[in-house]
């Protein structure tokens, strides 16, 4: 019997509850949610009270002990995150493989994510899609994750925060051919899609909401007999890339290695 719920909440719109979300929510003993004050709310417009419990990023291993004692005592659990699926760049994953390892059966329900609705409304390729989740909070290692993802030659999806967002933006531009899909506030009232093409469409962007980056990194034009505009290669220095990372950027738009670097040692 399986007694541990991974449930899937909505991101935005609480009608995108399923009913056999609620018909587990309304069967546990405890709910585990990464933020009670939204889990709460949530609950509420369900008319379902419940014991609610905070398990988040800080305290997650800590309460998977007690998770696995309440399992053991017959309890069943509910584990919730702030908004769409546990474990998907939210806690969870620690939990799963406790489980796991103790050989204790668990369910995971179908439900909300931003990942699908964002690539499909992308117009992106949906055959294949390699999601990175959060980049980095430090610029240098955020770079360094980027120049990782332009070798996936996919349909690429992350998420970023809102205060990060025109740095990232401005990064991958300079990684990966526009036009860069950014979706916000998915599934509520102001959704929107928004197609980068240029610096100028990063200084237009509205900096609330959630957002959604997709883009499509399949195309590939081969490797072009002409030289690189030596102006975007100074550019690419004075904003700190090392040559290796110059290089990589400058393949990634058809540019030959040794016509990049060519320049590069002027």
């Amino acid at each position: 019997m399986k007694n541990v719920f991974f449930i899937p909440t909505p991101i935005g719109n609480l009608g995108d509850v399923t009913l056999r979300a609620i018909e587990i929510i309304k069967n546990v003993d405890f709910i585990y949610a990464e933020d009670t004050r939204n889990t709460l709310k949530l609950l509420n417009h369900l008319n379902i009270k419940k014991t609610l419990k905070s398990y988040h990023k800080d305290n997650e291993k800590l309460l998977t002990k007690q998770v696995l004692e309440h399992v053991n005592d017959g309890d069943k659990i509910g584990i919730v995150s702030d908004a769409g699926t546990p474990c998907i760049s939210d806690p969870g994953q620690f939990l799963v493989k406790r489980l796991i390892e103790n050989n204790i059966p668990f369910e995971v329900l179908p439900g909300a994510n931003a990942i699908l609705p964002a690539l499909i409304m992308s117009g992106f390729d949906t055959s294949s899609f390699y999601f990175s989740g959060f980049l980095h909070h430090n610029v240098n290692k955020r770079k360094n994750e980027i120049s990782e993802l332009a070798r996936e030659k996919t349909t690429i999806i992350l998420f970023e925060s809102p205060h990060r967002l025109k740095s990232t933006l401005s990064i991958l531009l300079q990684y990966f051919k526009p036009p860069i899909a950014v979706c916000r506030e998915i599934t509520k009232k102001f959704e929107q899609m928004i197609y980068i093409n240029s610096e100028k469409d990063i200084e237009n962007l509205t900096l609330k909401g959630e957002f959604v980056i997709v883009m499509d990194n399949r195309t590939c034009s081969g490797e072009s007999e002409e030289e690189p505009d030596y102006s975007e290669i100074e550019k690419l220095k004075k904003e700190g890339f090392s040559k290796r990372d110059i290089v990589k950027i400058m393949q990634i738009f058809g540019f030959k290695r040794n016509k990049v670097y060519k320049l590069l040692n002027k």
